[in-house]
């Protein structure tokens, strides 16, 4: 029988560029994309799935029954999750909890009952607000960064390590990803379930439909290349909030090693993500898409910061480098490139989309 591999979320920009990369790689398997389609720009990824051999599964992760007609995989990939880390604030959460936390225990059910392995997408927002704004943040030129030297418990000047402490709130996207790995500690433990967990920092590349709040890297270049209004909101409002970027095949191709010492990997969580070098502000940032498209955009200025926002946040990917060997092989420049060039190609497709 051929090996299954199911994907939920699998419509969704991460879920469906690893089961499009992991058919072209591995032809005689089963690649199953689960995703409600709930997400605007979702529904242009069927044709692609299509097209590349992947069959697809209309169901939500809320649903046991959904799951459990999937039917059973020898691999789960769970990209399924309501990603805003402003869920809840001015809206109701039942949405992001029932879909990030119910859906774990769905996919962990599920896996129990029928058998097979399990990768968790979590993310650095496991991290609290309150430790991450806590830091001896320093302006250097047009950036926040951490003092050359610096360092304390779970950070140093190369980023965030496992180690930070995790007492503090988080927003309910982090609270429900964070209690979700929890889960998985249990199942791991109660029932011998084989789960890797990578806590991703900010996932970009073609195809993702960006938004303000999930996506800014290919929101950014959409906006310079067609059209439209930014801003810089919070923290003074000057654009120097710092993130680490990591193009999607970078993460397609840590899995793949992942998967070839399964057993090694299924224990605590991993940081991934660019780290330093692939380190960005949103003002440097603007500065790389005026030069890929020669436009330069007026930025509104909010300076109230708001509540689950955080100015720094860096990955210290050491210790899935020194499990793996692993290292992100498309630097800042690449992967802006390769948005750049789908944004372009695709632009009578993506733009109604990525300017609603």
């Amino acid at each position: 029988m051929s090996y299954r591999l199911l994907i939920t979320g699998g419509a969704g920009f991460v879920g469906s560029t690893l089961a499009l990369a992991f058919k072209r790689d591995h032809p005689d398997w089963i690649v199953t994309a689960f995703d409600n389609l709930k997400r605007r720009g979702s529904e242009l990824a069927l044709r692609r799935l299509r097209t590349g051999g992947i069959l697809f599964n209309h169901g939500d992760v809320r649903s046991a029954e959904d799951i459990e007609a999937a039917g059973p995989a020898e691999l789960l990939i769970d990209c399924s999750a309501e990603a805003s880390v402003h869920t809840g604030y001015q809206d109701n959460p039942r949405y992001a909890v029932a879909t990030n936390l119910g859906g774990t225990v769905n996919c962990l059910e599920h896996l129990r009952r029928h058998g097979g392995d399990l990768v968790f997408l979590s993310t650095s927002r496991v991290y609290p607000i309150a430790r991450l704004r806590g830091l001896p943040l320093e302006r250097q030129a047009g950036r926040f960064g951490l003092p050359c030297g610096a360092g304390g418990p779970g950070w140093s000047e190369e980023g965030i390590d496992e180690t930070l402490p995790l007492g503090g709130s988080r927003s309910l996207y982090g609270a429900t990803k964070l209690a979700s790995e929890l889960l998985i500690e249990e199942y791991r433990e109660m029932y011998g379930l084989r789960a890797i967990i990578n806590r991703c920092a900010v996932l970009t590349g073609p195809w993702q439909m960006g938004k303000v709040d999930q996506g800014f890297v290919v929101l950014w270049l959409a906006r310079h290349l067609y059209g439209g209004d930014l801003a810089y909101i919070g923290f003074g409002g000057e654009g120097l909030q710092v993130r680490d970027i990591l193009h999607i095949d970078d993460l397609y191709d840590l899995i793949g090693d992942q998967l070839k010492e399964f057993a090694r990997h299924s224990a605590g969580a991993y940081n991934v993500g660019g780290g330093k070098t692939s380190s960005l502000s949103l003002r440097e940032l603007t500065d790389w898409c005026q030069r890929l498209t020669g436009r330069s955009l007026q930025f509104g200025r909010e300076e109230e910061t708001r509540p689950a926002d955080i100015p720094y946040y860096v990955s210290n990917c050491r210790a899935v480098q020194s499990a793996t060997g692993w290292q992100p092989r498309r630097p800042v420049w690449k992967i802006l490139e390769d948005i750049h060039r789908w944004l372009t190609d695709h632009k009578k497709t993506v733009q109604p989309i990525l300017e609603s």
